[in-house]
């Protein structure tokens, strides 16, 4: 588990095929790697993977071909700057929120403008993601623990403060980047506890309009 506060910008130093997948190094920047050992999971971009060697510097890292399939990070390239952060610790702050580092889905950041010293994002998410995503929610964008200040259909806006800006890979988005969503767990849990004794039956993939009006959570 994480908190969605960035430790340190890291970049992609090598990525290599290996079976039909990936093995990545990651150069950790100015990230403390003194307390991890082998298997311990590093958050990537909100990308949670497990340390297979500590080379010193960094780490390598297998990607599988899902998180391949589900991420931003087919996009990646030697030199890309990512988002760092070590799983959280019994005593650790949670000064975001609780982050799995499993990716729901891959957005795109389809405008920006200046708000006063800050920066406001648009972001488009999968139609598939707008039903988890709530004004003033949390959500996960590339591992940053960010507030949902509007909703519009599935496009999402966020106020990015100087802090985060300076601190995370977020200053250097452009419209039509790339980005890993992960929606709150709460809400994935709420969806899952609403379908009931259906969520047994091998159909029960996620919550339809026509459940939600048959146990009158939506009315005529």
């Amino acid at each position: 588990m994480f908190t969605g506060i960035i430790e340190s910008i890291g970049s992609i130093r090598a990525l290599t095929p290996k079976g039909g997948d990936v093995r990545v190094y990651v150069a950790t920047g100015k990230l403390d790697l003194g307390d991890v050992k082998l298997g311990d999971s590093i958050a990537v971009n909100g990308v949670c993977l497990t340390a297979v060697e500590l080379p010193g510097d960094g780490f390598w890292a297998d990607v599988s071909r899902e998180t391949l399939a589900r991420t931003a990070f087919v996009d990646f390239k030697p030199g890309s700057k990512v988002n760092l952060e070590k799983a959280l610790t019994p005593t650790s702050r949670l000064g975001g929120h609780l982050v799995s580092g499993h990716i729901d889905g891959v957005g795109e950041i389809v405008a920006l403008a200046e708000n006063a010293r800050a920066w406001q994002f648009t972001v488009r998410a999968p139609k598939e993601l707008a039903k988890y995503i709530a004004h003033k929610g949390s959500i996960t964008v590339d591992g940053v623990s960010l507030t949902v200040n509007s909703v519009n259909g599935a496009e999402f806006e966020l106020t990015i403060v100087p802090h985060t800006l300076a601190e995370t890979i977020m200053l250097d988005y452009r419209p039509g980047h790339k980005v890993n969503l992960e929606v709150d767990l709460l809400a994935r849990y709420l969806e899952r506890l609403l379908l009931g004794d259906k969520a047994a039956e091998p159909s029960a993939s996620g919550m339809t309009e026509g459940f939600l009006a048959e146990h009158g959570y939506l009315k005529n």
